[in-house]
């Protein structure tokens, strides 16, 4: 039997030809079985999906860039994400840069200022000043990664990142052959004292770089990073990002610092125990197992994540691992040099 519906037309009772309610705007109309066509239930609509109209037969899809609204009803634009500076995480990120920066450049300041005490002249002063210098850079590349993602920034952020590492494990490969060849030259009869001038250092330093510059040029020149879309990630949300283009290019660079980074480390285990005053070889040591420790834990993470917290972990990254080459290797130094300085005297 079907309901009845008062109605005061003439006094008559008029017949409803329906057994459901309308379905409301955000719903859409799914028959029951066995049950006349008037009979159906009122089913939401699907996530991503919506009805503007009552009793619907099938809910729509948003077009591009929009999102349903919390009721179903409708599509609002989505809301745009990126890792900026407003929000804590980059907040947090950019406050850790700027004073790991100011850090660096306070000790780089320390080792000019004694800068002809024995601890600063014995393992090659000019490598120590290159050093800092590239990890002063590298702490503020890691800016480039925060704001708004824009053309140049997602073209010059990874060779910067890539290049300015290279150099900065470059300068503590160096800093540790180093070590090795001044031990092996004070023997009689070595010839290797002409292997320890500011020159050569400066060459290997060039050397060793310039890996890291032809794969960022192919990088740019072939498959360059720029700005992209992820509309996937995260639900109602448009995240802006930098595509790294050729992802060969980006682990190739990773793989080529690795390389350079084991090699520091394993020549400076080697020399550990050299006997030296000043032989920094225990704290090239150290500094690199953190070094390669970081990058290890960083690539699983990265691969695990999506957004902006991918980049996140990409800037941890950089801020951890260069802390980790400006903690190991010169706040010991720095130390001797403004509390021990009984200690900062060339033996005689």
């Amino acid at each position: 039997m079907l309901p009845f519906r008062r109605r005061h037309t003439f006094g008559a009772l008029i017949p409803r030809s329906v057994c459901t309610e309308s379905c409301l705007p955000g719903y859409r109309k799914a028959p029951i079985e066995r049950k006349p066509i008037c009979c159906f239930y009122c089913v939401p609509c699907a996530e991503g999906e919506f009805s503007n109209s009552t009793d619907m037969e099938h809910c729509a899809t948003c077009p591009e860039g929009e999102w349903p609204t919390d009721r179903k009803d409708g599509c609002i634009q989505k809301a745009i994400v990126y890792l900026s500076y407003s929000d804590f995480l980059g907040a947090v990120l950019t406050s850790l840069s700027i004073v790991l920066s100011m850090s660096t450049a306070v000790v780089l300041g320390i080792f000019l200022r004694y800068r002809d005490t024995p601890i600063v002249k014995a393992n090659n002063k000019d490598l120590s000043y290159a050093l800092l210098v590239s990890l002063l850079l590298a702490f503020l590349t890691s800016l480039l990664f925060i704001g708004r993602p824009a053309r140049l920034t997602c073209l010059i952020q990874q060779a910067a990142f890539g290049i300015i590492f290279t150099v900065s494990v470059s300068c503590v490969l160096v800093k540790t052959i180093t070590v090795v060849i001044a031990f092996n030259a004070i023997k009689p009869g070595s010839r290797l004292s002409r292997w320890l001038g500011s020159q050569v250092s400066a060459s290997m330093v060039l050397v060793c770089t310039l890996g890291a510059v032809v794969i960022c040029l192919t990088w740019l020149l072939t498959y360059p990073p720029n700005p992209a879309t992820d509309t996937q990630s995260e639900i109602g949300k448009v995240i802006l990002q930098c595509d790294n283009g050729s992802v060969t290019a980006f682990y190739g660079i990773l793989a080529y610092m690795g390389l350079l980074a084991f090699a520091s480390f394993t020549v400076a285990f080697l020399a550990r125990n050299l006997p030296d005053r000043f032989n920094e070889a225990k704290l090239i040591t150290f500094s690199m197992l953190v070094f390669c420790s970081v990058w290890v834990s960083f690539l699983p993470a990265y691969l695990s994540t999506k957004g902006r917290y991918m980049v996140a972990v990409e800037i941890f990254a950089i801020l951890a691992s260069s802390a980790g080459l400006l903690g190991c290797i010169f706040i010991p130094k720095c130390y001797i040099i403004l509390f021990r300085p009984d200690i900062n005297k060339k033996c005689i």
